[in-house]
């Protein structure tokens, strides 16, 4: 556990300190708030929780690529500037080094996502919407970008160059996007073991995005999120012995 809190500490002060951290998410609450303006709030006779709604499909579309940003850097930013060594010379195990940057990404994306909350506050201006939907989203997202960031740390893992990693994670997430449509044209069983393992159609679309909150989208983001980073983990420590 002291490695990892030494290595979180570590990377959230490189996201702190950075200014590509900023410049994420700037433009990724720049993007949520023009859409949420423009696509939410702009249209006339929507229900509040209608345009709650639309608020957190618009947002989660940006939580995903602030995600992939975030995330991709990782592992592969190590090897760029041959600092990788130091980590794989040192008393730290491979399980840690994932957890520590995981941790760090995670705590750095929550603090952008929050930093919208004014957003669906706006509605409550005209409208009536309950604070549990607000936060029931919220969790969502955060869960959500969750499960994204641990498959940019994966392609982190493999790759040795950011572009690299960004499109091996861009294919993963595009992927994981498309089994919800690709379920709906095939038979049982295929089709809702499909539809269940997409990334956000099921879990978030008809979840949390509504305001509802279910123990099994939950698990299936802490899921997703162990699975990838197990894979980080293991994809660690075959190169260590390469």
């Amino acid at each position: 556990m002291r490695a990892t809190s030494i290595i979180y500490r570590k990377e959230l002060a490189s996201y702190l300190r950075s200014p590509v951290g900023y410049l994420i998410a700037a433009a990724m609450l720049l993007v949520c708030g023009l859409l949420f303006q423009s696509q939410a709030l702009g249209k006339e006779g929507k229900l509040s929780a209608e345009v709650l709604s639309e608020f957190f499909r618009y947002c989660s579309g940006c939580t995903i690529g602030a995600a992939i940003a975030l995330s991709v850097r990782l592992i592969a930013e190590e090897r760029q500037q041959h600092t990788i060594v130091l980590l794989n010379t040192s008393p730290v195990r491979d399980a840690e080094i994932v957890a520590g940057k995981f941790l760090a990404a995670l705590t750095f994306l929550a603090f952008i996502v929050l930093a919208s909350f004014y957003m669906p506050l706006l509605i409550k201006v005209n409208g009536k919407i309950t604070m549990s939907q607000v936060l029931v989203g919220y969790l969502g997202l955060i869960l959500l970008g969750g499960a994204v960031l641990s498959t940019g740390l994966f392609a982190s893992a493999l790759a040795k160059q950011h572009l690299v990693a960004a499109a091996v994670a861009l294919v993963l997430i595009v992927v994981l996007l498309q089994l919800y449509p690709l379920g709906l044209k095939l038979d049982e069983p295929l089709s809702g073991v499909l539809q269940n393992l997409d990334l956000w159609h099921k879990h978030f679309g008809l979840g949390f995005m509504k305001g509802i909150l279910n123990l099994r989208d939950v698990v299936y983001y802490v899921a997703i999120s162990y699975f990838f980073l197990l894979l980080a983990t293991k994809t660690l420590e075959a190169k260590r012995w390469r």
